[in-house]
């Protein structure tokens, strides 16, 4: 991660009152099956689900960058994150995938973006 600028990413508090936390269901559904997987043996109670991270800055970084090189957003924007995979969330690399909004939250828009091969 890239120590000279802030991070594009921002934790939230999670223990505010009114957060929903989604919890549940990632391991109440699979432990009584009749047939036991390796997960229910010898996997944890963990779930895959990453919750706390709010990529808004990330998003607003982005859209400020319309028209610049891809290239080099890509790199500062991978640099400052801790996985590119929220990149991909508002921005398609093929015309035919774009969209025109993206809804990144319960309550969150954000425009849609593509990169432009041409230029």
């Amino acid at each position: 991660m890239n120590r000279d600028k802030k991070p594009l990413y921002r934790k939230v508090n999670t223990r505010a009152r009114g957060v929903i936390h989604n919890f549940g269901s990632d391991f109440k559904y699979s432990r009584n099956k009749k047939r036991e997987t390796v997960e229910q043996t010898k996997g944890s109670m963990h779930g895959k689900k990453e919750r706390g991270l709010d990529y808004t800055p990330l998003f607003r970084f982005l859209l400020s960058k319309v028209g610049k090189n891809w290239d080099d957003i890509f790199s500062e924007a991978s640099s400052r994150l801790d996985k590119t995979e929220p990149i991909f969330w508002i921005v398609a690399l093929d015309e035919n995938e774009k969209e025109e909004f993206v809804r990144t939250g319960e309550s969150s828009f954000f425009s849609g973006l593509y990169v432009d091969v041409e230029n």
